[in-house]
């Protein structure tokens, strides 16, 4: 049986490009996202390559349709030499405008099912495996005014870090990536352009994301972050005082909403 990688949010811009690495790489993919017509249509799509796909529509946020899917994985005997960990929410505003409803959502998506995904795959490893997870360099310090998506990807970061730890000895390699903004939809194009110069040098396309993250897991990096700039931002984040950061952030982002989902 050939060994698969996985890819969550595998018809979104990050999670379609990662697929098109992949499978430019002759990587077998097992690929999963809500939409049933857009699996179908991105499987018909990766016929011009030589790999065998497979896909299962699932909802991540339900512990059914996870469980469900699990269940597909193993009735079909794969085993996993790659996990991409791509799905998520980018919700992002003041904690006070969501509704329990949209709080739930997104840390259901971001740290429910990405934790849970990742226990359970990990038990149908290849005898190496990989594991690359998308987090945001909104994560990488806590964001006033997009507090639940920054503590949402921090999270992300933190768990990929311990585990890297754990897993040494299992030949695992996790490798968090931290991009900044990233062209997809059409709001965050939008959104890309409102913040100027800025969002110009921050932002890096997917296939860029994707192709680079690739090649940053093969050398078992912590934390990739792509692009020049926001790597110099990482640095200052990391060497300025929280405090100081925080609130930079705060009088930065408060008047910015962004809510797709």
């Amino acid at each position: 049986m050939s060994n698969f990688t996985f890819i969550s949010g595998a018809t979104g811009g990050i999670g379609k490009a990662f697929t098109l690495a992949c499978a430019e790489k002759n990587y077998n993919l097992f690929l999963t996202g809500r939409s049933e017509e857009k699996l179908s249509s991105l499987k018909e799509r990766l016929k011009e390559f030589n790999v065998e796909t497979d896909y299962f529509a699932c909802d991540l946020t339900s512990v059914t349709e996870r469980t469900k899917m699990l269940e597909y994985i193993k009735s079909k005997g794969y085993s996993f030499e790659r996990i991409i960990n791509v799905a998520g929410v980018d919700t992002q505003k003041p904690f006070s405008e969501y509704t329990l409803e949209k709080l739930s959502f997104q840390i259901n998506v971001n740290v429910v099912a990405t934790t849970a995904l990742t226990f359970e795959l990990l038990k149908l490893k290849a005898e190496k495996a990989e594991v690359i997870t998308i987090a945001s360099m909104s994560g990488v310090s806590p964001m006033p005014y997009f507090a639940l998506y920054s503590a949402s990807k921090g999270y992300l970061i933190s768990l990929s870090t311990a585990l890297r730890i754990e897993y040494k000895k299992s030949n695992v390699k996790f490798t968090c990536v931290c991009p900044g903004g990233v062209p997809t939809r059409p709001d965050i194009i939008e959104d890309i352009k409102k913040q100027g110069l800025w969002g110009k040098l921050s932002n890096k396309s997917p296939k860029f994301v994707a192709e680079k993250s690739l090649k940053a897991v093969k050398k078992n990096k912590r934390v990739y972050v792509p692009g020049f700039f926001n790597k110099f931002l990482y640095f200052i984040i990391k060497m300025l005082p929280n405090g100081l950061v925080t609130r930079f952030i705060g009088r930065r982002w408060k008047n910015l909403r962004k809510d797709a989902f």
